[in-house]
């Protein structure tokens, strides 16, 4: 079902409740002042009567004729009963009444009290006990309100209609604002609906830039320009990747037809198949690279609890066996007060932490002129923090915005060993984590990493 008609029934449903019990109320309330109302003028006829036929003594001459008795009538089907102290019928304002029901009455009679009680049909009745010259007379009086019930029976009629009028009205109304309120979700709709990838750089309208529709934009306009980053940054991998894997390809293919070609002799082709040799490692070591890479984007194993102390002594380890010239130094910082055994836990892959704290160190002893600093400490009572500090040439502010992309290499790196992989991949491993990496440098300074991790 769409959401304009759940909002529409929902409306339609809760004004109908609403309207459906403010109707029985008032129906409820007028029922109820109809009969309190009848009741009062049942009891004040049986009061007149008492007075005009009990206190006047025309009960001693017996029951009166029939024009005499109509006199005394002021209700519509009235009909008056009176009986005595011993149960014998007094008076009756017909001759043809049942008195059955009356005289049942009267084994349950409440002396002193306004008896109201129903007969057949709409008929409605009550009972007074009336007292005098020490005798108690019991009267019935009973008739049928058949104004008070025409009257409420064209109220119900008009609630009735009233209802289903207001039913309509409703459902429409609530067509109206569900469409109104729902126009700039449409909208949205429609916007997004002319987004794709080869026109990223669109935005949603944000309207009036305060209500929930207005941060749904805002949500989903961030969304698209993360895409729009990640389309960017993917079509620049691919153009440095394809172009990395170019020269390689290129050397390889062309070593090889020289040599079929032109050597002649073992030393020449033992020559030529060492620069392919060449050219096949440097190709694989790329390609190995851009796997790990896309690895590290992927499903990663599950997080186990991982000493950060021994991925940094490990990652030490293939960091001075790489540069045996290169002083590497190892250093602790502020740990906590109750510091227990395994201080240093921190959940996730010991393997691929090891290997993006050896891309710093890799870095760093590559470039360093000095001996490199690596610091293990904690900051905050839930987060280590590990620092890598070498005394290299450095690098500029544009060259430090540019650093996490994919094979980018600095101006300082031409020459050097490498790929452009070694940071964006170690960042993604740290992210992946729930960590941060920052780099810190300045030309002719030095550069400092930086990575913060959760500790377990």
């Amino acid at each position: 079902m769409l959401i304009r008609n759940k909002l529409m029934l929902r409306f339609t449903l809760l004004v109908l409740a609403i309207q459906v019990s403010f109707s029985a109320f008032i129906y409820y309330f007028n029922a109820s002042t109809r009969a309190q109302r009848f009741e009062h003028r049942l009891g004040t006829s049986a009061t007149l009567a008492s007075r005009l036929l009990v206190r006047t003594g025309k009960l001693e001459t017996g029951q009166l004729g029939s024009l005499r008795r109509r006199d005394i009538l002021t209700l519509q089907e009235e009909q008056i009963s009176i009986y005595d102290a011993d149960g014998a019928l007094r008076f009756s304002s017909a001759d043809d009444i049942d008195q059955v029901p009356s005289r049942a009455r009267l084994r349950a009679w409440q002396p002193g009290k306004l008896v109201p009680f129903k007969g057949e049909k709409r008929r409605e009745g009550v009972g007074l006990d009336y007292l005098h010259d020490g005798e108690h007379y019991r009267i019935f009086v009973s008739a049928e309100d058949k104004p008070g019930w025409e009257r409420l029976w064209q109220l119900g009629l008009l609630l009735l209609v009233g209802n289903l009028g207001a039913l309509a009205l409703t459902i429409l109304a609530g067509w109206y604002f569900a469409g109104a309120a729902l126009a700039p979700v449409a909208r949205i709709s429609r916007q997004a609906g002319r987004i794709s990838a080869t026109n990223l750089g669109r935005r949603l309208s944000e309207g009036n830039g305060r209500d929930e529709l207005a941060q749904l934009a805002y949500a989903f306009n961030g969304m698209l320009g993360g895409l729009e980053q990640a389309f960017e940054a993917q079509k620049s991998f691919l153009a440095h990747a394809s172009h990395e894997l170019r020269t390689p390809l290129t050397t390889l293919t062309g070593t090889l037809e020289t040599a079929l070609a032109y050597d002649a002799s073992l030393p020449e082709a033992r020559q030529s198949l060492a620069q392919a040799l060449e050219a096949s490692r440097h190709l694989t070591a790329l390609t190995s690279s851009l796997l790990s890479l896309a690895k590290v984007d992927g499903t990663l194993p599950k997080f186990e609890p991982v000493r950060l102390d021994e991925c940094l002594n490990q990652a030490l380890s293939f960091a001075r066996a790489k540069y045996a010239g290169r002083e590497f130094r190892l250093a602790f910082g502020e740990l906590p007060e109750e510091a227990e055994t395994d201080v240093f836990m921190v959940p996730g892959n010991a393997e691929l932490l090891t290997t993006a704290l050896l891309n710093l160190l890799d870095n760093a002893g590559k470039y360093s002129a000095g001996p490199v600093q690596a610091e293990l400490a904690y900051e905050g009572p839930a987060t280590l923090r590990i620092r890598v500090i070498d005394v290299g040439p450095g690098l500029s502010p544009e060259e430090l915005s540019h650093i996490y992309e994919p094979l980018y290499r600095a101006a300082g790196a031409v020459g050097r060993p490498g790929y452009g992989l070694g940071l964006p991949l170690t960042q993604r491993i740290v992210q992946r984590h729930g960590g941060r990496l920052e780099l810190a440098s300045a030309v002719g300074q030095g550069t400092t990493a930086t990575v913060w991790l959760p500790a377990a």
